[in-house]
């Protein structure tokens, strides 16, 4: 791995200004990683410093593993795509659309105008939305009772469409009915599933949905942003026996195990010498996949949860088969056609395959979309690029 005194400088410079408690960030090329470094601390304001295995709630970075992991069921022929998703989910036979609520606040629903597919579901168009950025999931959630889906509670996903599916983008537990799919075509629980066909081929040893006493001991704290920017750890962690295993956002990862991940997309599907994924799944899962819609900006419900989040605000954004879509070049950073998403606890990654560059930068901190970490996050990519290139 080099040494980038300039991307160090990146990094070190944000803590030293106290942007944020911590980060871990690390870049790659399909032979191998490039970069590293670790700067401030797992915990403020004295806790241990942050190395290369810290351990992260990696969040929503959680989607793009489930969508792969149903990729392979693809394949394999297990699961289809545009066939209705009812046939594998039951659940999902007879959905239905919210269109408002009445005069005494009831909510008013209707049954979806078509199935929902595998499609609709990997491509956040079937309806589903989080309360976080849909003030009225949230008003239907506080009215039925429904539990927050960061329970791990099968009755948190009992929730209606907002929309017809395939009628356009937004953002939702769409990923977490994938990795009840995942579990129906497999017959394995979805961290086993992961375990064997993902996480021991590409080497990925420190990332699950249970933490083992060993991770705990480099786990990291989550951390809250006061209303005047100030930084302090809060309690937080996923339901260690859950009823169902988050697909959409249930994973603890580290940057190395992570980096292993987006490599697979940058080597074609192959991965220590083996083929993970066929090269045509890679490609397919690097294309649109939404057509003429659009990923639409993120507005806020849940301020403390989430600040308004748009990446590349006036680009042209779509949704592959597990990614978001930058249709444009960066200046000074990733291509047109890369690939990206994020976690809520502010980590983030990138896949650019026409340069061959790929990176993760995690921090642990609310709410999403946090000023500095995305800041930090574009400073670090730009150094990466100038560095390598």
């Amino acid at each position: 791995m080099r040494q980038l005194q300039e991307v160090d400088r990146v990094l070190r410079d944000a803590i030293d200004r106290g942007d944020v408690p911590g980060v871990v960030a690390m870049a790659t090329t399909r032979e191998g990683p490039v970069y590293g470094g670790a700067f401030g601390r797992r915990a403020l304001p004295d806790g241990p410093a942050m190395t290369a295995n810290t351990v992260f709630w990696i969040a929503s970075m959680t989607k793009a593993v489930t969508s792969t992991a149903a990729m392979q069921l693809v394949e394999r022929g297990k699961l289809a795509l545009d066939e209705p998703i009812a046939a594998v989910l039951p659940e999902l036979a007879a959905p239905q659309v919210l269109e408002g609520f009445d005069a005494v606040g009831e909510p008013r629903l209707r049954p979806a105008r078509c199935p929902i597919t595998l499609r609709h579901l990997i491509t956040h168009t079937a309806g589903f939305v989080y309360p976080i950025w849909n003030a009225d999931i949230g008003r239907y959630i506080d009215k039925t009772g429904v539990p927050d889906v960061r329970t791990c509670e099968n009755r948190a996903l009992a929730l209606p469409l907002v929309f017809d599916p395939g009628e356009k983008w937004d953002y939702g537990i769409n990923i977490d009915w994938v990795g009840k799919a995942v579990e129906r075509a497999s017959g394995r629980r979805l961290g086993e599933y992961f375990a064997q066909h993902l996480f021991a081929p590409l080497g990925m040893k420190d990332t699950a949905f249970k933490l083992t006493p060993e991770h705990r001991s480099r786990l990291v704290a989550m951390h809250a942003r006061s209303e005047n920017g100030s930084l302090a750890p809060i309690p937080f962690e996923i339901p260690q026996e859950p009823e169902f295993e988050m697909g959409g956002g249930g994973l603890y990862s580290t940057a190395p195990d992570y980096l292993a991940f987006v490599r697979l997309f940058l080597d074609n599907g192959t991965a220590n010498g083996r083929q993970v994924l066929k090269p045509e799944t890679v490609r397919l899962m690097a294309e649109n996949a939404i057509g003429d819609l659009r990923v639409q900006p993120l507005r806020t419900a849940m301020p403390a949860s989430s600040n308004d989040a748009e990446f590349f605000p006036g680009m042209l954004k779509k949704w592959s088969l597990g990614f978001m879509i930058s249709t444009e070049a960066v200046p000074g950073g990733r291509s047109a056609g890369s690939l990206a998403w994020a976690g809520l606890g502010n980590t983030y990654f990138w896949i650019d395959r026409a340069k061959d560059i790929g990176g993760v930068i995690l921090m642990q901190l609310l709410p999403f979309a946090d000023a500095n970490a995305l800041a930090l996050f574009n400073r670090f990519e730009k150094a990466v690029y100038t560095a390598l290139n």
